[in-house]
C-alpha cells in the first residue's frame, strides 16, 4: 500500500477533486489490469486514449484517477488528479512508488541510433566479470547479474522498468547499464530517473514515421542529455556531425570519444579481420574478438565509460579483450566448404551500411558478397529504397526479402525498396519474399569463401506476420542449410 500524496511527489497537478490522501495498491495504466482500489492513470497513446477507459477502471475498482482532461460527470468517492502531462506524470508517480531506485544504483543510459545494444551488453559483461553486481536493460534481454528476464521493448513502461530497477537494486546490483531509445525518451518513460551518466553512439535517420523529421528526432536524443545532473557523466561521439548537440545544454560532466578527431578517449584501429579487432586505445594495444570499425567505436566508448565508474585501467583492457561479440550482431559462421554467414541486426540504412565497408575492407576481393536485406512493415517508408541501393553498392549480389512485414504485404515492401536500385544493379538484384527460401538461394549460389549477409533481424528468434509472430532464426537457418550443402 503506497499514500496517493507521497508518491504525487515532484508531479505538476492543476486540480484535485477529492483527496490525495488515499491509499492505493498499485499504479496502472492500462484499464485491463485495473483491480481493486488500484491507481489508473489515463494515458493518450498513438493508438487509443486512457481517457475512454476511466469509467471501465472504476468499475473494476480503481480509487484514483491521474488525468489530463477531467470528465463532464465525476463518481461520487473517486479521486481525480488533473496533470498537465499523463505520460510524464505515470514516470514521476513509479518512481516514487517504488522508492526512487535509479538513486540506489549507478544508472548509465546509451542513446543513438545504432550500437546501443553492443555497447550497453558489452559493458554489462565486462562488470559482470569484473566480479560487480550488475543490471542490463536492453533490446535482447534484461539482465540482473546471471538471472535472465525477457523483454519486449527497448526500454519497459515505467511502472515496469522502475520495479525492475527496485529488483536490481534489492538483489544487490551496484550498477545497471540501460538502452535509452528515443521513443522512451519522448514518451517520458525514463522521465523521472537519476542517471549516473549517458553515453551517445551516433545518429542517423530512423524512426521517421514516428519523429516525422530528422531534427526532431536529433532533439529527442539531445533530451536525454539535458535532464543529466551536474553529478552525472556524459560522454559523446565526436567522429558524428551532430555529437557535440548532445552536449550544448547539459549539465553533466562531458567527455568525448573518436577514432579520427581530438578527444578526451581516442583509439585507433591497427588490424581488423575477421578473428576480431587490434586497437590502440589511449597508447595501449588492445584485441578484441568484435570485428569492424563501428564495433571500434563501442569498444572505446565502453572503455569510456568504464574509467568513468572504475579507477582500473588494468583491468578494464584485461577482460575488455575476453568479451564475446553480442548475439545477432555481427556474428558469423563458417560452413566446412569454406562458405562465411554473417547475421547483423543491420536494420538503418547507417548499420548496413557500417557492415557492408566492414566486410568490404576486411575480403580479399575475389570472393562473392551475397546480401539479404528487408525492410519492416509499418515503420519509416522512406529508408526502403535506401536500405536498397546501399546493399546494391557494397554487394556482389543482392536478394531483397521479407523482414517483419508485419500488416503490409511483403511484395509491396520489396517493391518500394526495389524503386533505390539503379539501372545498372538490376542483373545483380533479385527479390525473394520468403526469408527462408531467399537464404536457401543465397547458400545455394555460394562457392568457397564466398560471404553471405544476412541483414536485419540479427537477434530476434521470430517473423512478426499480420500480427502472429512466427518461429525464425537467421542464424540457425543459416546454419542449418550450409550444414546440409556441406554433405
Amino acid at each position: 500500500m503506497k499514500n496517493v500524496r507521497d508518491i504525487l511527489y515532484g508531479a505538476s497537478i492543476r486540480e484535485v477533486v477529492g483527496t490525495t490522501d488515499s491509499e492505493i495498491e498499485n499504479i496502472v495504466f492500462d484499464s485491463r489490469q485495473v483491480a481493486d482500489n488500484d491507481l489508473f492513470v489515463a494515458i493518450k497513446g498513438a493508438a487509443a486514449d486512457g481517457h475512454q477507459f476511466i469509467d471501465k477502471a472504476i468499475q473494476s475498482g480503481a480509487t484514483s484517477i491521474v488525468l489530463e482532461d477531467k470528465p463532464e460527470e465525476l463518481k461520487s468517492g473517486i479521486n481525480y488528479i488533473v496533470v498537465d502531462d499523463t505520460h510524464k506524470a505515470l514516470s514521476i508517480l513509479a518512481n516514487n512508488y517504488f522508492d526512487q531506485p535509479s538513486k540506489d544504483l549507478k544508472l548509465v543510459g546509451i542513446t543513438g541510433t545504432n550500437g546501443k545494444t553492443t555497447t550497453t551488453t558489452l559493458l554489462y559483461n565486462l562488470f559482470l566479470q569484473m566480479g560487480r553486481s550488475v543490471g542490463l536493460i536492453s533490446t535482447v534481454v534484461n539482465m540482473i547479474n546471471d538471472k535472465a528476464i525477457p523483454t519486449e521493448r527497448t526500454t519497459p513502461d515505467p511502472v515496469s522498468l522502475n520495479a525492475l530497477l527496485r529488483q536490481m537494486v534489492d538483489e544487490g546490483c551496484e550498477y545497471c547499464f540501460m538502452e535509452v531509445s528515443s521513443h522512451a525518451i519522448h514518451q517520458k518513460r525514463v522521465g523521472g530517473l537519476h542517471f549516473y551518466g549517458g553515453g551517445f553512439t551516433n545518429i542517423t535517420r530512423e524512426h521517421l514515421d514516428y519523429h516525422k523529421t530528422f531534427k526532431e528526432y536529433l532533439n529527442v536524443k539531445k533530451e536525454f542529455f539535458d535532464g543529466l545532473s551536474a553529478e552525472s557523466f556524459a560522454i559523446t561521439n565526436a567522429d558524428d556531425k551532430n555529437g557535440d548537440v548532445m552536449l550544448q545544454n547539459t549539465k553533466a560532466k562531458k567527455f568525448t570519444y573518436a577514432l579520427k578527431n581530438v578527444a578526451d578517449y581516442k583509439a585507433k584501429v591497427l588490424e581488423n579481420n575477421f578473428s576480431g579487432l587490434v586497437l590502440s586505445i589511449q597508447g595501449t594495444e588492445l584485441y578484441t574478438r568484435l570485428i569492424g570499425d563501428f564495433n571500434a567505436y563501442n569498444v572505446l566508448l565502453v572503455y569510456a565509460i568504464a574509467e568513468q565508474l572504475e579507477d582500473n585501467t588494468i583491468e578494464i583492457l584485461r577482460v575488455l579483450s575476453s568479451l564475446q561479440p553480442v548475439e545477432g550482431r555481427f556474428e558469423y559462421f563458417k560452413s566446412k566448404t569454406g562458405v562465411i554467414g554473417i547475421v547483423d541486426y543491420a536494420h538503418t540504412p547507417d548499420a548496413l551500411e557500417n557492415v557492408l565497408s566492414t566486410i568490404g575492407n576486411i575480403r580479399t576481393g575475389n570472393e562473392t558478397v551475397f546480401t539479404l536485406v528487408g525492410c519492416g512493415g509499418d515503420r519509416d517508408r522512406t529508408k526502403r529504397p535506401v536500405m536498397a541501393k546501399i546493399a546494391c553498392e557494397g554487394s556482389d549480389k543482392v536478394v531483397l526479402t521479407s523482414d517483419n512485414p508485419r500488416t503490409e504485404d511483403p511484395d509491396a515492401i520489396i517493391e518500394e525498396m526495389m524503386t533505390g536500385v539503379g539501372g545498372e544493379h538490376y542483373k545483380k538484384t533479385m527479390s525473394i519474399s520468403s526469408r527462408k527460401d531467399a537464404i536457401k538461394t543465397a547458400c545455394q549460389m555460394a562457392e568457397s569463401d564466398d560471404i553471405i549477409l544476412i541483414a536485419g533481424k540479427g537477434h530476434e528468434t521470430y517473423q512478426e506476420i499480420n500480427g502472429v509472430k512466427h518461429d525464425f532464426d537467421d542464424l540457425e537457418i543459416l546454419k542449418e542449410i550450409l550444414t546440409k550443402l556441406d554433405k
